[in-house]
């Protein structure tokens, strides 16, 4: 007996299928996924793109550590033979809200670009705007003795709004480029280069912030100009595809929601639980990753460099428990792996907050990179069957402003970790408890998805 397809939304054109898996798409490549050179463009693109955000990121972040900055801005005073610069707060929750903030205020267009011209022609202009993006950024690095931190954060927010018209592209032009049957994959693989990206990025940031210096860091930067090229270049391999709505025009709704969209989600139960469970995943995440800086430097007294490393850790996890993730799942979406990722996520977040000797918390050093790692791998499971079905789900004429509409939503989470993060540290500084307590109260935001999240199979 044949059963609804439970991969597409519900709409007037009921499409029904034998086995429950999708159909495969009439736009998808004729040629097994790693024998489609689409695919290793594709990858490639979105890991040096990843690789250059993260890079230029971590550096901010760190130097926007309490005392981090003023210490690079007390370094660049006494090369000048000025007088040292007060100790500062940690303005990483600044930064964070930087970066995050054109996703809110531009997803929606970028969803409508996407939908109105070809993927892939969004694609390479978004990887030639990098370029300019980067060498924006060797400037603020060059002139840090004029700008400080105000040039840095200008093209950090820069970069989020390079990234904000990236993503709709980037995994709405998945299901055009690929069969059905090779999304989960195909996803996994994407999701676990894209934290391949996050790790090596992340963890050479550090490593360059103690071995320059502020002074030089633009000299490292010149890297990530390199970088840049290179992506535009593999953006290339990328096959032409034609626009999904070519004639779609514009209106001031596409600047947020489509009222398309929010009729979709308000008839698609489904769909709006999934893209609400994939904000958590980054609210967890926008909280967790300065939570590991400030326990390296502040809690365990480290430089930037074995910090980044812990941070890295967790980008190491996710890449496993993406591809991971992708090869269970196979040709449908697992939800149980879902379900599975929630509730260790819970758990191990409550490890890591767990009070040892001294500085440290229970796990000391090593434990904590081996917890980091198996989050990561967690958040993978977590992260992977609800990725594969919001780009399924939706109908073809909607998956690009469907993306979009959950990058705005998602981002809308990472710019809330911001927010939660200040007040986390509000609370831990008021209550004068270890930095690694941080984890514990981002468990018990955790807890209410892994018990109330039951997604149909």
């Amino acid at each position: 007996m044949s059963v609804v397809n439970p991969y597409e939304s519900p709409e007037p054109v009921t499409e029904v299928v034998t086995d429950a898996v999708a159909p495969e798409s009439s736009t998808g490549s004729q040629f097994p996924l790693f024998a489609d050179p689409s695919f290793y463009g594709m990858t490639a693109t979105q890991f040096l793109g990843a690789f250059n955000d993260n890079l230029f990121k971590q550096l901010v972040l760190l130097l926007a550590v309490g005392g981090t900055a003023v210490g690079a801005a007390a370094e660049a005073a006494e090369a000048l033979g000025k007088a040292p610069v007060r100790e500062g707060p940690d303005i990483q929750s600044l930064a964070m809200f930087l970066f995050a903030t054109p996703f809110l205020l531009f997803s929606g267009f970028a969803g409508y670009l996407s939908e109105r011209y070809s993927k892939r022609a969004v694609v390479v202009a978004c990887k030639v705007a990098e370029i300019g993006i980067v060498l924006l950024g060797m400037a603020a690095f060059a002139m840090w003795n004029i700008t400080g931190m105000a040039g840095l954060l200008v093209v950090l927010f820069l970069m989020g709004g390079h990234s904000a018209f990236f993503g709709p592209p980037k995994w709405g032009i998945l299901p055009e480029l690929f069969a059905k049957r090779d999304l989960p994959q195909a996803n996994g693989i994407m999701l676990m280069t894209t934290f391949l990206a996050i790790i090596f990025g992340t963890a050479l940031a550090g490593v360059l912030a103690d071995w320059f210096g502020i002074q030089r860091l633009w000299l490292a930067s010149a890297a990530c100009l390199l970088v840049a090229v290179l992506g535009t270049l593999t953006s290339l391999l990328i096959r032409k595809l034609p626009a999904a709505s070519p004639g779609l025009p514009f209106s001031p709704a596409a600047l947020a929601v489509p009222g398309e969209i929010v009729a979709l989600l308000r008839k698609d139960r489904q769909l709006l639980q999934a893209m609400l469970a994939s904000c958590m995943f980054w609210l967890i995440g926008g909280i967790v990753h300065p939570s590991v800086n400030s326990l390296g430097i502040v809690q365990f007294g480290m430089t930037k460099g074995p910090t980044s490393m812990l941070a890295a850790c967790m980008g190491v996890g996710i890449a496993a428990g993406c591809l991971t993730a992708g090869m269970l799942s196979k040709s449908k979406v697992n939800f149980r792996l879902v379900k599975i990722g929630a509730w260790m996520l819970v758990v191990l977040l409550a490890i890591l907050a767990i009070p040892g000797e001294g500085k440290w918390n229970l796990l000391h050093y090593p434990g904590t990179a081996i917890v980091l790692v198996l989050l990561g791998v967690f958040a993978g499971f977590y992260a992977v069957p609800l990725q594969v079905f919001l780009q399924t789900r939706p109908p073809e004429s909607l998956k690009g402003r469907t993306i979009a509409t959950t990058n705005l939503a998602n981002w809308i989470a990472i710019v809330a970790s911001a927010g939660v993060y200040f007040l986390f540290d509000f609370v831990v500084e008021w209550l004068s408890v270890p930095r690694a307590t941080v984890f514990a109260l981002t468990a018990l935001l955790m807890l209410p998805v892994a018990i109330f999240y039951k997604p149909r199979e």
